[in-house]
């Protein structure tokens, strides 16, 4: 399984891991910690299989004149019958065309048209806990209404990944965006 992921700058990227660390130590979940290397992004989309030679070429060729993305988490969220909490940004503008021009360029890979991370199913989310049984998405969601404030940052980097094991995700290929504006 492969996704494409959209990468925040240090600062915003800091501020979630300390969410997560935060979540660690109150005991509540150490979901963050279970995969290797993990790091907090959004999911522009995801394959089943793919041809990753055929794929980077068009990233590179892409990605590298894309501009950065400006964004603001400002809701705290799960998803209906889930077990997973997250923080959802506002959809701007910069948001909405990164994610609908990425499908539009890498239609010819999708091979699941039943994918959530297609422009009509989308939401776009950065993932605090998952696998959270009710009392401890109660926790959760208590503790992140109490120290979790709106988050400024940007999108800087994409890259496409590998699910390896449940527990080891490769990155293949990053290519970081554009500072012009």
């Amino acid at each position: 399984m492969y996704g494409m992921i959209a990468l925040f700058d240090e600062q915003t990227e800091k501020r979630i891991q300390e969410v997560w660390e935060g979540l660690k130590q109150e005991g509540i979940t150490s979901y963050a910690y279970e995969v290797s290397n993990r790091q907090p992004h959004i999911t522009l989309a995801s394959y089943s299989s793919l041809n990753v030679e055929a794929y980077i070429e068009l990233m590179d060729s892409y990605y590298q004149s894309k501009e950065i993305v400006n964004l603001t988490f400002s809701t705290l969220g799960t998803f209906i019958q889930s077990s997973a909490l997250f923080l959802s940004p506002t959809i701007s503008s910069g948001l909405r065309s990164l994610h609908l021009e990425h499908h539009r360029i890498f239609g010819e890979f999708n091979d699941n048209a039943e994918s959530l991370y297609l422009p009509d199913s989308w939401i776009p989310h950065c993932t605090l806990a998952n696998r959270l049984s009710k009392e401890k998405m109660k926790d959760a969601f208590e503790y992140c209404t109490d120290i979790v404030k709106p988050i400024a940052g940007k999108i800087v980097e994409v890259a496409l990944i590998e699910l390896v094991t449940p527990v080891h995700v490769r990155v293949l290929h990053r290519v970081k965006l554009s500072a012009q504006k």
